[in-house]
């Protein structure tokens, strides 16, 4: 089995399909199948149940999926380590991060890492919840990870370095703001009475006004939001306040809005997440990042 093999299973994986990742990787659909049939051969399975003109995953090639990701990391790994020898002037870094996190401190971070190391791409991926960042970093598929949690994140054999806390706010609707002008925090029943832009169930952003709903604070929700880039437009058109970490204040600050602490505080843990061992020289430099954005907010 030679890595060519992998890189070509992993297209198809990754593309949804033998043709589209025929186009990504510029070779004929033929050869990319030969190449598939060859690699289920040796493993004597199938890898794809073919459907028509779609490629399902088979049982084996799940179990494949990992694995191959972890080879051609570890590939990148090497060939990035022979070329730090002479500088980090090229390169890729994989990164997935949740929304909040995505808004600070990864734009920090990145704006740091790239005046340090302006050759390497990043390519910067989605996840909603720790647990699609935890299953990223450990799959191969990304590099680093940027998760909050309403807890300290603890993986077995995964490096988690603890960045920030995050306190979450009250973006303010300037349609209905009736809190005292020079007020910079609310009590959680000050809520009582307003429509509130909510995010999905299972965030620490609902988790707050769904308990504030149990105990008796009559708060409306107008919208659910499953998308929070859409958040702020909606703030802005006067649909009602919202629920939000902290790293969402400086953008709402820009746009005119106001923003109040909610207390008691409650706040989202933000860690950045890696594998412990075989990280490419770029993964590695991003962490020295992190680990000063850490220092200056301690």
């Amino acid at each position: 089995m030679d890595t060519r093999k992998l890189k070509y299973f992993l297209a198809v994986v990754d593309h949804d399909g033998f043709n589209r990742a025929a186009e990504h990787l510029l070779i004929a659909q033929p050869s990319l199948s030969q190449t598939i049939a060859s690699l289920e051969k040796e493993l004597g399975v199938p890898l794809f149940h073919r459907i028509g003109r779609r490629a399902v995953l088979s049982e084996a090639g799940k179990e494949l999926v990992g694995p191959a990701r972890l080879v051609m990391r570890d590939l990148d790994a090497a060939q990035s380590a022979v070329q730090s020898l002479r500088g980090m002037r090229s390169g890729r870094l994989d990164i997935i991060t949740m929304p909040s996190p995505g808004i600070e401190p990864l734009t920090s971070m990145i704006a740091a890492f790239t005046k340090l190391h302006p050759w390497v791409r990043l390519n910067v991926g989605a996840a909603f919840t720790p647990e699609e960042v935890i299953e990223s970093v450990r799959s191969g598929s990304s590099e680093i990870g940027l998760a909050g949690s309403p807890t300290q994140i603890k993986v077995p054999g995964v490096e988690v370095l603890e960045l920030e806390r995050q306190p979450l706010i009250l973006i303010v609707n300037p349609q209905a703001d009736t809190f005292a002008p020079k007020a910079t925090a609310i009590q959680r029943g000050d809520l009582g009475g307003h429509r509130l832009i909510a995010s999905q169930r299972g965030s620490l952003m609902r988790w707050l006004v769904d308990d504030a709903l149990a105990h008796g604070v009559e708060v409306e929700i107008v919208v659910e939001v499953a998308h929070r880039t859409s958040i702020l437009p909606l703030v802005l058109a006067g649909v009602g306040h919202a629920v939000m970490p902290s790293s969402w204040a400086p953008t709402a600050h820009k746009a005119g809005l106001r923003t109040l602490l909610i207390e008691p505080v409650n706040y989202l843990d933000v860690a950045v997440l890696s594998r412990k061992e075989n990280l490419t020289p770029a993964a590695r430099a991003f962490l020295d990042v992190a680990r000063s954005h850490g220092v200056e907010e301690n």
